[in-house]
């Protein structure tokens, strides 16, 4: 009867122990798979919210300088608050998740896409590493020029083995980064510029931000990028005027 006890005791400490091994994972499956019905429902909350509001935007505060693909995330306490959502979807930062939540083209049509903030890692520990660098040198350790103000990175001086790379949102590439004058580091989204380019056929004109490309078939927004633009049949770097 005692052996009975104990084995079932181990039973249920088992089944404890699985449970909670396997219940995390399947919360991080969760919040890392991009929800449509989630995004068209906090699209909705968008558009009750500015109707509502007299053409308010449910977005924080940013810097007037920050990239327009993140300078207008959504403040999901807005939309709780006016009780349009009645919670934070499960795939948000905010709530454990890998995505924040953003808004594009907020003048004539606020759209709801997503920033995957996968790519920030990498980002963040290039220049993490960057700072160490700079703290003790003068300049950023800038590699080949590839165009005005945009060059590679040195990575041998910054300790790493091998170039790092972050995977694309949009292709499987394995995209660079690039580092312009100022020492900003940014993903460098060429490749996966050109591949759209090819598949969709489009056509863009010289001077426009081609950037666009991406949002018009993705729910991801270019994030960590500059401006590109076309310049005589070639994908360029969109100087700021």
């Amino acid at each position: 009867m005692k052996r009975i006890s104990i084995l079932s005791s181990i039973a249920i400490l088992l089944f404890i122990t699985l449970s909670g091994c396997l219940f995390p994972d399947n919360e991080l499956a969760k919040n890392k798979t991009p929800n449509e019905d989630q995004i068209n429902m906090v699209q909705t909350a968008v558009e009750q919210y500015q109707e509502d509001t007299n053409g308010l935007l449910p977005i924080k505060t940013k810097e007037a300088d920050v990239d327009i693909y993140e300078k207008y995330l959504i403040d999901f306490n807005m939309l709780k608050d006016n009780q349009l959502l009645s919670e934070t979807p499960a795939t948000a930062y905010e709530n454990g998740g890998t995505y924040q939540y953003t808004l594009i083209d907020v003048e004539e049509d606020p759209t709801v896409k997503l920033i995957d903030l996968r790519l920030a890692k990498t980002v963040s520990d290039v220049n993490r590493k960057l700072n160490i660098y700079r703290s003790k040198h003068t300049y950023p350790p800038f590699g080949d020029k590839i165009e005005n103000g945009i060059y590679k990175l040195n990575y041998d001086k910054l300790g790493y083995e091998k170039e790092p790379t972050v995977p694309s949102p949009y292709t499987k590439n394995n995209l660079p980064l690039i580092i312009d004058e100022s020492g900003e580091v940014f993903i460098d989204y060429r490749v996966d510029i050109q591949q759209e380019i090819d598949e969709h056929e489009v056509n863009y004109e010289e001077g426009e931000d081609i950037r666009s490309l991406f949002t018009d078939h993705y729910p991801f927004v270019p994030a960590y990028s500059k401006p590109y633009t076309i310049q005589e049949g070639e994908i360029t770097f969109l100087e700021k005027e």
